[in-house]
């Protein structure tokens, strides 16, 4: 042990080990402990209330439940919709608005700043805005809407037509400036003189924007569908603040569902799998946008 001791090598991985083990240890305490213990519960019923004693072995029946469960079936619908409508409409928005940045704007860094703000700002926060700008009588959107001559407005999230999307608007509000500052950075990474070259050839600058911009942003696209896609199928703050899964669960979604299963029924079994599920869908997801990336790259 004395040899060891002495040896500078040993002593400097020694140090390291001990600068990481703080870190290392909350990981495995509050991450990789409790990622286990949902994976164990999957295959069991947990009454919640009787503490670990409560915990029963049930093999797969908290997968055959899934498909007889109205809930989960329709959550995972309304999910489906919210990332099909809202990563496509904050990745194109996102991406104009850096072009226009990028070139036409003055003042660029502050509307940047403007337009990226909603993204880190509190989402609880955001969530309480909206739901006052979307209140049926008094909401300013409706006011609007009666102003110019709309004498029957959308019920936004008081009614179940309306609820979903009103949600994906504020969604779509929130991560447009996510993708824009992705975009921005991209924008600037892509060489001069390919735009010079061809405005020499007499392209024009929306041919320029379709066979320059477009293939060279490839790997931040990439980068960007899949962040927003992990995120919409994560979605839980908006739905929590301001509809609570409602009006008649038009707005449950999957995470809403495994808080709800978890903490106001106690099947803490069953909202386990429900999360792996989830975490399965998005994983398979990755993946196949992961192999689209690299076919893609071919191309170019």
């Amino acid at each position: 042990m004395k040899r060891l001791w002495h040896n500078t090598k040993f002593r400097e991985n020694l140090a390291g080990y001990l600068f990481i083990l703080p870190n290392l240890s909350g990981y495995v305490l509050f991450i990789l402990l409790p990622i286990l213990f949902s994976l164990y519960l999957v295959f069991n019923d947990w009454e919640y209330l009787k503490g670990f004693s409560g915990i029963h072995w049930i093999g797969l029946d908290n997968f055959k439940a899934l498909g007889d469960d109205p809930k989960f079936l329709k959550a995972l619908k309304n999910n489906i919709l919210f990332t099909v409508v809202s990563v496509p409409a904050s990745l194109i928005f996102g991406l104009l608005l850096a072009v226009i940045l990028n070139k036409y704007v003055f003042f660029k860094n502050m509307l940047r700043t403007f337009i990226f703000l909603p993204y880190v700002s509190s989402l609880v926060a955001v969530s309480v805005v909206w739901s006052i700008m979307y209140n049926a009588r008094t909401g300013p959107i409706n006011q609007f809407l009666h102003a110019i001559g709309i004498s029957h407005p959308p019920g936004w999230l008081s009614s179940p037509q309306s609820a979903l999307y009103a949600i994906i608007i504020m969604s779509v509000w929130v991560t447009i400036g996510y993708a824009m500052v992705i975009y921005l950075a991209g924008i600037q990474g892509i060489p001069k003189d390919l735009y010079e070259a061809s405005d020499i050839d007499g392209a024009t600058k929306l041919r320029q924007f379709f066979q320059i911009t477009v293939p060279m942003l490839t790997p931040t696209t990439f980068l960007v569908i899949v962040t927003l896609m992990i995120w919409s199928f994560q979605v839980f703050g908006p739905v929590a603040v301001m509809t609570q899964g409602g009006p008649i669960d038009s707005t449950m979604v999957l995470s809403y569902h495994i808080y709800k299963l978890a903490f106001s029924f106690y099947r803490m079994g069953y909202a386990a799998t429900v999360s792996w599920v989830l975490f399965a869908l998005i994983f398979i997801v990755t993946l196949i946008q992961w192999q689209f990336q690299k076919r893609w790259q071919q191309y170019f």
